[in-house]
Formats: C-alpha cells, structure tokens, sequence
C-alpha cells in the first residue's frame, strides 16, 4: 500500500490565506476491486474517508473522531505515524447457522495517527473492505496521555452520496427495538436502530450496523442534514456514553453492500469481524422446535401470575409435554412458573425468583416427565427489565437448570426504553438503557456465565445482535423486533408488510425468534391478522432462528394436521442458504437445505399485493429427482378475509431444471419441502 499525496493549487481564502492540501493516507480496495475506500487528512488534521462502487461515490468524505468528556477532543491534528495492509482468505465453520461454512475474504488498511499537539496521544483506525462491505473500527493503545477514555460521542459520520431511500424505526424511545418498519427517503430519517437499510436512485443497497458490540454503547445513526448520519452513542445513566481505560477498540462500524436486496441478506460481514468461537466444544447447543405455555396468556386464556386461570400449572405443562413428544418438538417453554408475576411485575421485576416456583409448578417432576418423552423443558428467566435483582440470582437460577437438564433459557427483560434497573457501585440502584455500555455488560454477562453450565440463551428484549453469535455460540437466538405477540394484542397487529421488511432490516443482524405458525390465524377475541395459512408455515423458513417455537394452540395445531405437517417437518438449522429473490418491503423467497440430510426446504413471503414469482430449482443437485411437497396459497386466498385459510397442499416431482411459478396471495406465501427421491 503506498502513501500517496493529492496536489492542490493554493486559493485565496476570505481571510487572506492560502487553502491546506488534503492528503491521502491510505486506499484499500475489496478483493475483486469493486469497492475502494480511501481515508484522508484535511489542512487541519481531521480525518474524512470515502467509498465508491464500480468507481463511483457511494459515501463521500465522512469524518472520523471522538469527542471526550475528560480531555480535549480527537477531532483534528492528526498526523501519519504508520500505515500498513494486508490480504486475508480462509472459510470457517459454524456450529449451527444459515450456512456451515463461511468464506472471509478481506483486504485490510491500517492507519496508526498521533495528535503531536496533545502530548503525542495515539489512535489507530482499521478498515477491512470485503466484496459485499466495508468494516471499520478505532484501536485505541495503552498510553500514559490518556489511561481512561471518557467518550462523549462518536463524530463518525456515513454520507450518502447518491439520493436514497431508507427503512428503518425509531432509536431511543419507548418501545426499544419494537417499532414497526418505516420507509421513508433518507433525508427524512431522525434517529434510526441498526440495521438501517437503504436502497440509492440506481438500486445500489447498503446495510448500515455495527459488529463485535463488546464494552461499548450500542450504535444509533442520527440524520444531520441532508443525507449526513452520524454515529450516535446510546446515552449513560450517568456520565459519558462509554468508559474504558488501558488498550481497547471499539465496535466495528459497517456496511453490507449488495446490487440488490438479496445480496444484502447473503452477506455474512458482520460475522465475520467478529472473534472466532471461545467457548470451544458446543455440542451441547441444540437447534431446535418447541412449544409451550406462551400464546395461550397473550390470548388471555391463561394468565402468567398465580390464579384461577394461571396458565403455568403442572397440570397443563404435562399436556404440552405429551404433545411435543408426539409430534417430534424437542422443547416445552413455560413462562409464568416462578415467583414474581403476580402485580405490576413489567418495568420492575422486584419479586421476581429464579429458583422458587408457584406452588402448582412442580419443576423437579416436570423435568423428570419431560426427559422420560425425549423432550426437554426451557427455561424462562423474565427480570422486568430489573437488572441488579436478575444478577443478584443469576447464578442460582442457571445451577437450578442445569440440575433439572434444562439445556436452553429465553431471557425477558420487558421495560420502556431507559426504565432498565442498574447497581450502583457502592449500593442502590439507578435507571438506564439495556442497550447502553452497562447493558451491553450484562447481556454479555449473561451468555458467559450460562455457558458454564452448558446453558443456550435466546435473549427477548435484547441488545441487537452485532454477531456476537460466532464468539459466543451459546446466544443461539433473540427477540428484537416486532414479534407475533403484537398479533394478539392488536394495538396494532403487524402490518401485512411486515415479516418482509424484517428479512431485509432486523434479519441482517441475525437470528430472531420471531415465534410463527398461528394457524388460527386470530388474535386476541378472534381478531384475524395479517396473513394467510400459508404465509404462516413459510415464515418458518424465511425468519431464521435455530431455536424456534410453533407459537399456536394445541387444538389449533390439531384442528389443521395438513399444514402442521410442514410445521412438524421443517428444520431448524441449515447447511446451506439461498435467496432466490426478494426487494425491500415486497416479497422474498429463501431457500435452505438441511445440515442433516440432502433436503431443501423453500420460503415465500409477499407483502399485501399477489404476485407470480418464478423460482428455478438450479439449487438442487443435477440429476436427482425430488418430491416437492408444497404449501401454497389457494385460488381464493386473501389475507383480508376468511378466505386467507384456503391453502393448498400438493406433490410434485421435481429436478434442478425445473422451474416452478410461486404463485402468491395477497398477504401470502408458500412452503415448500424437496426431498431426494
């Protein structure tokens, strides 16, 4: 990589002074030279880099930086002290995923730069630029000109070059990561969660997020004017965002880069920034299905707290015991067993135990029974959000699982945005956001302390996941988005849109336990919601979680055996993914082949509009016939009416030349099973 200097011709300023020649530090380009980023010093020392595709400008000049609460900002005056680059290639594989083998492939610029006017204070910037994005993150050495780092925000700013349209939902309100998908032009974004998705004028996309979210505040993107977004840093309860003292780096702040909306969902870039797997063997980490005393409560047949209508009863979790052992579910989940959810428990979580259960629960039998069927019970921690109480017996609560041979733990943590309960260092407790640095703190937390127990956890109300997965394969799913229960409530009920806009925003930071396959197809007082029979089995397979429940009744599920079929049949863990097509907020088709045999196994989803999709079979393996067994949306079906249960189920034999018309429903979508013949 060599140094380069871009010439400038001196101008009278306003002022009388000549103009300051911008100088190239450095340029790095991705393997097969699509994308170049290039990092430059302005007259005044303050870095800006930019991005082109194809040779034209994606992100124009952007600034770098930080600003500090307890020293002078690192803004400007920085120089060159070392650069240096490298090439990287090698695959990797996943213990479970959307694919068991992974490429990394990167070319990578490092820039290390001193402040000489600031006592000669250091700072790195790494980019990593890959065929389908760009990475980049701050390294910050052990120096004696700043032992601690009081980081106030971040001046890294993402300027979109070309016009766009962005989709995205609000950051630091109320209802966290939990609001519905907006689509508006970029220049109107306000404060935006990560994933963000935008698609330019010439249909380039790009993903903005971030990765490796270790000891440090999650990342919002704040529109400035225009189509200028900058970093902001999640705010502390008290003092600056982020803390850190000694040598340390930040997140990895990226951007998926894809022709299409499809690219962007095959990308793994922000697994790949992320540290190999420290936990060593997980075998005991088990992609699975379960079912469970869950949707039962949001209908208001049952209740969480004790009662005459208490759903969590010895009684009634026997009864989804025997049904998960007849129909092949590994898992029964049961919430509301323990002590605490009687009273106003959400935002507070005061009486909340994780080891005492309600007298009518019996955990000890009920685990006994569970392994007696070849099921095993998962367990349920919900803190209300009460960080410090959940920490005081975390460590109790996880000993009580692993006793029992529960295997896998769904977290909860239902509060408002910046209502989570902290301790305080020296005793009592303070208010703050989960997805702060000390959120970030405990979640992690959380996930290593499980792991020594051989626990799973699949995180609700999480911070967002930044594929922390790859280090710690334990986090085996979150929520972290609109769920079905918002279906229940009807307060509103997801829009018909919704489950495809997720594929292409939340889905790009990971798996979510998303919970589909109502049936019913009803909500609380048998409000109908937004989709069709066959929508539902195919959000099986387009909404990845390795851990995933099929949320309905059990007299629904017995009510309807042809489509529980697929619901019976379906994966949950692949080794291999596709997505055929898909565009932002319309329709995507995905497909996966099992990691266990040589099926394939095929995702539709439209948004309110019907539509013809053609899928050609170039996936399967030449020369073999398949029996397609296939889900799909009858002649009258229609989300907006009764019809939206008409569904079709039908053979066919298939090969990899043939091509077959998806044909979809207005709030639709089609399953489909290939299996070897």
């Amino acid at each position: 990589m060599k140094l380069r200097l871009i010439s400038a011709c001196c101008m009278l300023l306003a002022i009388g002074g000549p103009a300051f020649a911008d100088q190239v530090l450095g340029s790095v380009s991705s393997p097969d030279k699509t994308l170049n980023v290039t990092v430059q010093l302005a007259g005044d020392g303050h870095l800006t880099y930019e991005v082109q595709r194809r040779g034209k400008p994606l992100i124009a000049p952007s600034k770098l930086g930080f600003l500090l609460a307890n020293a002078p900002q690192m803004d400007q005056g920085f120089s060159l002290e070392k650069q240096s680059s490298s090439a990287h290639d090698d695959t990797w594989e996943q213990p479970w995923g959307e694919r068991r083998y992974v490429r990394n492939r990167y070319q990578e610029l490092k820039l290390d730069l001193v402040q000489k006017e600031m006592s000669n204070r250091h700072l790195s910037v790494v980019f990593r630029v890959f065929d389908d994005g760009v990475g980049f993150r701050y390294e910050f050495p052990e120096q004696p000109q700043l032992p601690v780092a009081r980081i106030s925000d971040e001046l890294t700013e993402f300027i979109v070059a070309p016009p766009a349209t962005a989709w995205w939902q609000e950051a630091g309100e109320k209802a966290a990561l939990e609001y519905a998908i907006r689509k508006t032009p970029l220049a109107e974004v306000g404060m935006a969660n990560t994933p963000m998705t935008i698609r330019t004028r010439d249909g380039t996309h790009i993903a903005f997020h971030e990765a490796a979210l270790v000891d440090y505040s999650s990342m919002w993107l704040r529109k400035v004017e225009g189509q200028k977004l900058r970093a902001h840093l999640t705010p502390s309860a008290d003092g600056a965002p982020v803390e850190r003292s000694g040598a340390f780096t930040t997140p990895w702040r990226t951007m998926r880069i894809a022709d299409n909306a499809a690219g962007l969902y095959m990308s793994d870039l922000e697994l790949n920034l992320n540290e190999p797997n420290k936990l060593g063997d997980v075998s005991w980490v088990h992609p699975s299905k379960f079912v469970g005393v869950w949707w039962e409560m949001h209908l208001e047949k049952s209740t969480w707290g004790s009662g005459t209508k208490h759903g969590a009863t010895t009684a009634n979790t026997k009864r989804y015991i025997d049904f998960a052992a007849k129909n092949g579910f590994r898992g029964v989940l049961v919430e509301g067993w323990n002590l605490g959810w009687d009273g106003n428990w959400s935002g507070g979580g005061s009486q909340f135990s994780f080891t005492q259960s309600y007298p009518d629960f019996d955990l000890h039998a009920l685990s006994a029974y569970a392994r007696q069927k070849g099921v095993r019970l998962i367990g349920h921690h919900e803190t209300g959000g009460n960080v410090a109480r959940y920490e005081q017996q975390m460590d109790a609560g996880y000993q009580l699982y692993a006793k029992e041979g529960v295997d896998s733990i769904k977290s909860g943590y239902v509060t408002d945005g910046g209502e989570a309960i902290f301790a305080n260092a020296g005793g009592g407790t303070h208010y703050g956001y989960t997805d702060s640095q000390e959120g970030v703190r405990h979640y992690l937390k959380a996930v290593t302390e499980a792991a020594r127990y051989k626990l799973a956890i699949d995180t609700h109300e999480p911070v967002k996941d930044t594929g922390l997965r790859r280090t710690y394969p334990n986090w085996i799913s979150r929520e972290g988005a609109r769920g079905m229960e918002y279906n229940a409530w009807g307060n509103p009920i997801n829009s018909v849109d919704h489950e495809v806009n997720l594929v292409f925003t939340r889905m790009l930071s990971g798996p979510m336990d998303y919970t589909p396959g109502i049936l019913s197809l009803e909500g609380v007082k048998g409000r109908p919601i937004n989709s069709t029979q066959a929508r539902q089995l195919a959000s099986f397979v387009a909404i990845y979680s390795p851990i995933v429940m099929a949320a309905d009744l059990i007299e629904n599920y017995e009510k309807y055996p042809g489509p529980f079929k697929f619901i019976k049949d379906v994966p949950t863990d692949w080794a291999d993914t596709r997505v055929p097509h898909g565009e932002l907020g319309e329709y995507v088709t995905i497909a996966r082949k099992d990691r266990h045999t040589d099926e394939w196994y095929v995702g539709s989803l439209t948004d309110g509009q019907a539509r013809t999709l053609t899928l050609p079979l170039t996936f399967l393996d030449p020369g073999r016939q398949y029996t397609a067994e296939i889900y799909r949306d009858g002649d009258q079906a229609d989300y907006r009416n009764s019809h939206r249960f008409d569904i079709v189920i039908e053979k066919r034999t298939v090969t990899a030349a043939t091509v077959l018309q998806l044909k979809l429903a207005p709030g639709g979508g089609q399953a489909i099973r290939l299996t070897p013949r």
